[in-house]
């Protein structure tokens, strides 16, 4: 009983043919390819980008839709906005108040913000926070890593009452 190792045991393994090689080479490269083309937007039929500023737009909408946001951006871009919309035939601009970091399938949004008083910030925060996260991923397939949100204002009633003052005031002199 000195010797009765099995053969199989003693046999190295046999490498691969040439055909062999080239079918495993070919299923890596598939592999591997599938791999790169993760996400909606890669597919092997080919690519979608998104521009910086959809994602600004559809954020800045998404924002806009919550209730207890006055207002976006700081005080000099509310003004800059509320001059330029006076001009016949310009565009509200629904990214003020938005910027964003967008790479090939995630995006990074900070928003600013001047809430209604009264309006509980956290709250508000939340809402925001579910509402941008949703409307940016279902409509454009990028993953939301973070929305930053930076409330510049709280608005009062009483500054509705001085405009409305101010105006009077001109009209008067007029």
């Amino acid at each position: 009983m000195a010797n009765n190792q099995n053969p199989a045991s003693h046999s190295a393994a046999v490498p691969a043919t040439g055909e062999e090689q080239k079918r495993q080479s070919e299923h890596q490269s598939k592999d591997m390819e599938k791999s790169r083309n993760v996400g909606p937007l890669q597919t092997d039929q080919g690519n979608t980008t998104i521009d910086e500023t959809v994602v600004q737009k559809l954020a800045g909408i998404a924002t806009r839709e919550i209730p207890g946001v006055y207002a976006m951006g700081s005080a000099s871009r509310r003004a800059f906005s509320s001059l330029s919309e006076r001009i016949p035939g310009s565009q509200t601009n629904v990214s003020g108040g938005v910027s964003v970091e967008k790479g090939e399938r995630q995006t990074a949004i900070d928003l600013s913000i001047v809430v209604e008083h009264g309006a509980s910030i956290v709250d508000v925060s939340k809402m925001i926070r579910r509402n941008v996260i949703d409307t940016v991923e279902e409509s454009t397939g990028l993953e939301v890593l973070e929305v930053n949100i930076n409330v510049t204002d709280v608005h009062l009633p009483e500054d509705d009452q001085k405009k409305d003052d101010n105006k009077s005031d001109r009209q008067e002199l007029a």
